[in-house]
């Protein structure tokens, strides 16, 4: 695991966000020049913006609208930002994350809650059968 996926994991890359891509959504090897090679795909964590911005361009959604959809259903998403637990899991298809979009927020005691436990991991994925989820817990959990 390389230094900023440590760190980002941790909730020390408030300010960036991670993807994980998946080898079977997309294929281009020259991702592995701007993230992790991992099991099933490409981890790759950037600053927000650029983040974002990549993720529009390899999913063809906004980041943002798509957590709002994801938020309307949660189940777990691996702590390493790779697998997930497809909430529709029992149904016939494939169930695994096609990509993960994740950010970090900062500890807030006013909010409670998690949020007052420490940095919190927000995590959104999309399913291969077209399911959206999302999961988030403690860094420190992590």
């Amino acid at each position: 695991m390389t230094d900023s996926r440590t760190a980002f994991l941790a909730g020390e890359r408030p300010d960036d966000v991670a993807l994980f891509l998946a080898d079977s959504f997309v294929d281009d090897d020259r991702l592995t020049e701007f993230g992790d090679r991992v099991d099933g795909g490409v981890l790759i964590v950037v600053d927000g913006d650029r983040g974002r911005s990549a993720f529009q361009a390899a999913t063809g959604t906004g980041a943002m609208e798509f957590a709002k959809t994801a938020m309307q259903e949660e189940s777990p998403i691996d702590d390493e930002l790779t697998d997930g637990t497809c909430p529709d899991a029992d149904e016939e298809g494939p169930h695994q994350p096609q990509f993960i979009f994740a950010f970090a927020e900062e500890q807030n005691e006013d909010v409670g809650g998690i949020y007052a436990d420490g940095d919190v991991i927000h995590a959104y994925a999309r399913c291969a059968c077209g399911t959206a989820y999302s999961d988030r817990w403690n860094a420190t959990d992590a």
